[in-house]
């Protein structure tokens, strides 16, 4: 298991590093969210994704995610926390902003259906 978590952040690692700054220079807060943060994180933000799993991503929907400051997520995502990786060398402080404006208009998660 330790070698699988291993070729994920190896993977996740080289797909970040591999987008250019200049590309990313210009992207809105839905794509760099899809380029930067779905990988572990999902579409949904529930952090349910292999990767996700892998590194016990956070619900982006959790309360103690979504009761935090944008100053307190824009600190989170510039230098990192936890298993999450800083990304201050590979976004600027507009495409963080962007990113949070993004995840604060992420659908709530659905509530669970009772079984019948």
């Amino acid at each position: 298991m330790k070698l699988k978590s291993t070729h994920i952040l190896l993977l996740c690692l080289t797909v970040g590093i591999s987008l250019s700054a200049a590309a990313q220079q210009d992207a809105t807060g839905a794509d760099t969210f899809k380029n930067r943060c779905e990988l572990c994180h999902g579409a949904d933000g529930l952090g349910q994704t292999p990767a996700g799993k892998a590194f016990n991503a956070a619900s982006l929907k959790d309360p103690k995610v979504t009761s935090m400051s944008d100053a307190d997520l824009h600190a989170v995502i510039k230098n990192g926390k936890d298993k999450m990786p800083a990304f201050k060398t590979q976004l600027t402080d507009p495409q963080i902003d962007a990113v949070i404006a993004y995840v604060r208009k992420l659908p709530s998660a659905a509530p669970a259906t009772p079984a019948q």
